[in-house]
Order: structure tokens, then sequence, then C-alpha cells
């Protein structure tokens, strides 16, 4: 009974080894991956900014003495004419400024008059030798300083006549007003801003955008539209690019120019659209990248052997769904856009090429 049971086992150990041994270890298959066909074509998008209507020119009116506001003229939105009346500040001062002018001037005109008829006086002594030549230089010298003082009186009385035209703040041209800073009774300082006036004529869609925005060349004009009517489009060209950053908003200012009819009104909101040049780009979807040493790269295949390695990267911007590299990519290199987060270097992949899109 021994000898058969272990003949028995003997058999089946026999057969097991049989049976596994022609097969021998399977080798695991190669990893699948998604992948596209780096290829270089023509990039021309462009963007969209919000922004409002301005006048080209605008300037802050202001008193150019101080004094008491006791008349204010204009409201906020209201068209004037140059040389129109805006706001009055309290004259009484420079009226009593003037008066002594006056009198100063008076005076001196009558100490030079006094002084003329002495000289006359001492010119004709001395043609008859009745006087002597001291006393006709010093004649004279008193009408010179006579005359250098009513010059001077003269000066301050015009100086007096303009300091009480500056009581009257007067539009500098035709426009709307379009802002109010001070009110009947307030005492205004000298050159502190109390209106602001936007000139008529032509107009600017000014916008507050990232420097980012424009450091590609713009392809030719825009467009710009209302906000609350979309489909009036007006052609605009870009007229103005601040060279600094506000450093409160981190921003720069684009002027863009409107054409003189262009129905638009002051201060209404708008949107530009705009269009960058065209430029030959490698784009591919954000599910390529990866990361090497810390910084962006992708995972290249090479076709000889499907082996793929990682590859670093420059990505020159990042768009929606997509991203364009700078360099570090050529056209024709096949890059794994699908699976990347289990790859190692020098693993042997399988895929199927698909051209980028």
């Amino acid at each position: 009974m021994r000898t058969i049971l272990v003949a028995t086992a003997f058999v089946c150990t026999i057969g097991l080894v049989s049976c596994s041994e022609p097969g021998g270890p399977s080798e695991p298959a190669a990893r699948q991956v998604g992948v596209v066909v780096a290829r270089s074509e023509p990039l021309s998008d462009g963007g969209a900014l919000t922004g409002e209507v301005r006048a080209r020119v605008q300037t802050d009116l202001s008193f150019r003495v101080s004094g008491k506001i006791v008349e204010r003229l204009v409201e906020v939105g209201q068209s004037v004419k140059a040389g129109q009346l805006l706001a009055r500040i309290d004259p009484e001062e420079q009226k009593a400024d003037l008066d002594v002018a006056a009198a100063n001037l008076q005076s001196a005109e009558a100490q030079q008059t006094q002084a003329q008829l002495a000289f006359d006086r001492q010119q004709s002594l001395f043609r008859t030798q009745v006087t002597t030549r001291a006393a006709l230089d010093q004649a004279q010298e008193a009408l010179l300083t006579a005359q250098a003082s009513t010059k001077s009186a003269r000066a301050l009385f015009e100086t007096a006549q303009d300091t009480l035209s500056y009581t009257e703040l007067k539009a500098d041209a035709d426009g709307v007003i379009t802002a109010r800073n001070a009110e009947v009774g307030q005492v205004a300082q000298a050159a502190q801003v109390v209106f602001t006036l936007a000139h008529d004529g032509d107009r600017d869609a000014v916008f507050e955008v990232v420097e980012s925005a424009f450091l590609r060349p713009i392809d030719g004009d825009g467009t710009v539209a209302l906000l609350s009517n979309p489909s009036q489009k007006i052609t605009a060209k870009v007229r103005e690019i601040s060279p600094t950053i506000d450093s409160s908003t981190g921003t720069i200012r684009v002027k863009v120019a409107l054409s003189s009819d262009a129905p638009i009104p002051l201060g209404a909101p708008v949107v530009g659209k705009f269009s960058y040049v065209p430029q030959d780009v490698i784009q591919l979807p954000w599910s390529a990248m990866t990361s090497k040493d810390g910084k962006p790269a992708v995972w290249i295949v090479d076709p000889a052997s499907s082996a793929v390695s990682a590859r670093a990267i420059d990505v020159a911007g990042y768009e929606t769904g997509r991203f364009i590299v700078k360099s570090g990519v050529s056209a024709g290199d096949v890059v794994v856009t699908d699976g990347t987060k289990f790859l190692r270097p020098g693993e042997i992949v399988s895929y199927v090429k698909e051209a980028s899109k």
C-alpha cells in the first residue's frame, strides 16, 4: 500500500512539473499610453478687455488764488463753452489790493510829473548858465528814479488786476463737466481742483490691463462695443500704452482711439477685442505636462525603441486647456498626453500616433 501511494504522488508531481515547464514565466504587457505628434501651427488668438470711454483731452480746473467760494454756476454733466464762467470766490480781498495798487500808481505818476518839471526847469536854466551842471544831474537822477517807481507801480497794478480776475473760474475750452470737487461756502486753496472738464472732440476707450496681455504684437485694429449694445462695433486703434505699471493695481493703461463721430457717450462701459499677430507655435494639452527637477517637462517617446524619457521644457504661455511650448519640444516629437503619472525613464510603452490639435 505504501508503494502505491508514493508512486501516485511521484506521478502527480511529474505531471505538475511537466505542465508548468513548457509555458515558462509570462512577461508583463507594455503600458498603453496616449500620445500626440507635436507640430508647429499658427496661433492668432486674442482677448477681450473692459474699460470706459474718456475724452482724449481732459483738464482739471482750479482757482489760481485762495478764497471762499460764493457762487457755483454749473453742474456735473453740463456742457460749457470756452470762457464761460463756472464759479467765483469772494473778491473783496483782491479788490482791496487793487485799490492799493491803483493809489500807489497814481502817487508814482504824480512824483514822475514833478520830477519831469524840475528836470525841464534845470535844463532851461543850465542853457542860460544860471544853474550848475551838478543841479542838472541831480534833477535828472530824480526823474529817472520817479520813472522807475512809476513803472514798478504800474506792474503791481496790472498784477492786482490779474489777481482779481483769478477770482472767477472759467472754462478753457468747449466740453462737458465730468467732476466737481467743491461747493459754495467752501474755502478753496490755490491750485485745488474744483472741476474736471472733458474737451469736445476725439475720444478714447481706456483699459486697465495686465502687462502680459500686450507682450505680443497686436494684429491691426481692434473693435470696441458698448456693453449695453454689443452688436454695435466700432473699429479702434491702439493709440497709447503706458510705459509704467500702476503700483496699486499692477496693471498698465491702454488707450484706444475712437473716431470723433462715434456715438458713444463719455463714461460708457465698453468691451474692446483684439487679435495677436499670428505666429507658429507648438501647443500641447495640459495632460501632457509633468515635472522634472521641479521644472515643467513632458514625456517623449523614442519611435525606434518605444522607450520614454522626461524632457524639461520652457513654457511660453498658458491657455484654456492647453499650453504653449517655447523650447524643449520640436515638431515631429511624440509626446505622451495620457498615462504620464506612472511612467519611469526608459520604460517601453505601447501607443497609437495621433496628430496634435
